[in-house]
């Protein structure tokens, strides 16, 4: 059974549609999912955390419903995760579970024994995706609750006809040529690795970075997609972040005969690659945790 998955991430929406940066978080947003629009054959859109830039309602209701126009008019799902910048309450109230069929409905089920972490599970033409909250409030950096952990160890042990995806906002891979990623990233990764090794997890998607970076992680391969509102420039000197426009996504197929698959779009943006802020490290990561 093979799936096409569009992976999004790290919207940054507000009610004013700019990010606290000044960014057209918006604009950002339409023109990439214009510039996909040609796609073809996709099944489900995908959204990997940091939806509302200001963690509100109305910014998660902005993604939601530009996001859900694009996967109406292909009669396909969209699915969300919650990222550093989102707050779980006005999540829930925007997403329900995170998991929205064609038509909107919350088509979703909260993982067992998780309490107010939006972890959550739906499936898609015999594709499970189970999304997992990552999201440590008022810290920049990921981590994964033992309920949630053991809640998706329970579901792993009935695999799903075309396997399973996993999502989730903070990448559990970095790489030495940005040392901030460390730090940023998932810290219990190897405690993931654990839960999944030797199931039927077949990806593993992220966001957070603002750039495309894969790995493996307990044999499983990872892919942390370019941001919407702006992507990390690597190459800037490994002592600073440095952040440029350009809106990136992902198209993920799985099924086919060198699944998973994972290649990146970029927008035609008349402003790519235009320097948006340069932070070091350590600044970076605390505005990170605000």
């Amino acid at each position: 059974m093979a799936h096409r998955i569009l992976h999004l991430s790290d919207t940054h929406l507000t009610a004013s549609g700019f990010d606290e940066e000044g960014v057209d978080a918006l604009g950002a947003l339409d023109l990439l999912l214009h510039d996909c629009r040609h796609l073809t054959d996709l099944d489900l859109v995908v959204v990997t955390g940091d939806i509302a830039d200001d963690a509100s309602v109305a910014g998660c209701e902005l993604a939601r419903d530009r996001v859900g126009r694009f996967a109406a008019e292909r009669g396909i799902p969209h699915v969300y995760t919650t990222g550093n910048h989102d707050r779980r309450p006005e999540f829930a109230e925007a997403l329900g579970t995170g998991h929205r069929g064609a038509d909107g409905t919350d088509i979703g089920v909260l993982l067992d024994g998780v309490d107010d972490e939006r972890a959550a599970v739906s499936s898609h033409g015999g594709l499970r995706l189970v999304t997992l909250d990552s999201l440590v409030p008022g810290s920049g950096h990921g981590m994964l609750g033992r309920a949630q952990l053991e809640a998706l160890r329970e579901l792993l042990r009935e695999p799903a006809p075309a396997g399973t995806v996993l999502a989730l906002h903070h990448p559990p891979i970095s790489t030495p040529t940005a040392p901030w990623m460390t730090a940023a990233g998932l810290r219990n990764g190897e405690a993931l690795a654990e839960v999944i090794a030797g199931t039927d997890v077949v990806a593993v998607l992220c966001g957070h970075f603002h750039l495309q970076l894969t790995g493996l992680l307990g044999g499983v391969p990872v892919w942390a997609t370019p941001g919407v509102v702006s992507r990390m420039d690597l190459t800037a000197p490994s002592h600073v972040v440095r952040g440029v426009h350009g809106a990136g996504a992902s198209v993920v197929d799985l099924g086919g005969p060198f699944s998973p698959g994972f290649h990146v779009l970029h927008a035609r943006d008349p402003q790519v690659g235009q320097e948006i802020y340069v932070a070091d490290p350590v600044t970076w990561q605390d505005t990170t945790e605000d």
